[in-house]
């Protein structure tokens, strides 16, 4: 039985249709000191699979308390389906003294979890944190499926060289186009970073700027400007995990890009096509 987190209630209903397995209607209370409660009074199955995006604080406290609800209930199983993991990124101390918060996040949710699902965690050694079997799920192929059919000449641009293999794995979904990367050179005096195409063509190209995830949308616009410069045709952005926070949206329309494509792990406006198929491969 799926078991949807507040922020995943679409994913999970994609996953129930997508499985034919039941669906749990959770019930999300705030109590008058602000405590949340999260509950599954009509759960009925002997396994539950909990989908939920840790998208804040609040939605990691609800999933730690949906896997201790079904258990309540009597799940003699829980498998919990992180579609974004919030905190992948601080996989290590940066500076003395800093916690390693995907690895606290990752002991706490093993608690309450026999097996847990991952999309395309930011860190891919984030899965190792877990204390019980973890699968990481490479969804970047779907986000082809929305593309326009007729892009001119496509350009898949990763924003850094370590998103150049999300971008390939866009294209070879897509089926034609070439893959580049941007690379970025720090001034040492002035501490200035600047940001280019690393020797992509792009006059009069559709340009396709693939990564694992647009948060605040910055590195993406700074992206977007440098290469307007090169006079593409027409610029998209495509990302598995659409977060968008703030003005992001804002900052991507002002720097050019014309589409914003994402999945359903983070369920916003530029969720185009869903992850449900590849992580019930995966279940």
């Amino acid at each position: 039985m799926f078991v949807p987190g507040s922020a995943s209630q679409s994913l999970a209903a994609a996953l129930a249709a997508e499985t034919g397995r039941p669906l749990a209607t959770p019930e999300y209370r705030v109590f008058p000191d602000g405590e949340e409660c999260a509950s599954v009074p009509d759960f009925a199955g002997e396994g539950a699979v909990v989908v939920a995006a840790t998208v804040s604080n609040d939605a990691l406290v609800e999933l730690l308390q949906l896997q201790d609800a079904v258990r309540e209930a009597g799940a003699g199983t829980v498998t919990t389906v992180l579609p974004y993991m919030g905190y992948a990124r601080q996989d290590r101390a940066f500076e003395p003294g800093e916690p390693v918060s995907a690895r606290a996040v990752a002991r706490a949710v093993s608690t309450g979890a026999d097996r847990v699902v991952l999309v395309n965690p930011h860190e891919a050694g984030v899965a190792d944190f877990f204390e019980v079997g973890t699968v990481v799920v490479d969804a970047a192929r779907l986000l082809a499926d929305p593309l326009p059919d007729d892009l001119v000449d496509p350009l898949f641009l990763g924003p850094d060289a370590s998103a150049e293999g999300v971008a390939g794995t866009t294209r070879d979904a897509y089926g034609r186009g070439t893959v580049d990367h941007f690379e970025k050179e720090r001034d040492h005096g002035t501490g200035e970073v600047t940001v280019r195409p690393s020797g992509a063509d792009a006059a009069g190209r559709d340009v396709v700027v693939v990564d694992d995830i647009i948060a605040t949308g910055s590195t993406m616009s700074e992206a977007v400007a440098a290469l307007r410069e090169r006079g593409p045709e027409r610029v998209f952005t495509a990302c598995v995990h659409p977060m968008l926070v703030g003005n992001a949206r804002t900052k991507l329309a002002a720097a050019g890009v014309e589409r914003v494509f994402g999945t359903d792990t983070v369920e916003r406006e530029a969720s185009a096509v869903s992850v449900a198929p590849v992580v019930a491969d995966a279940l």
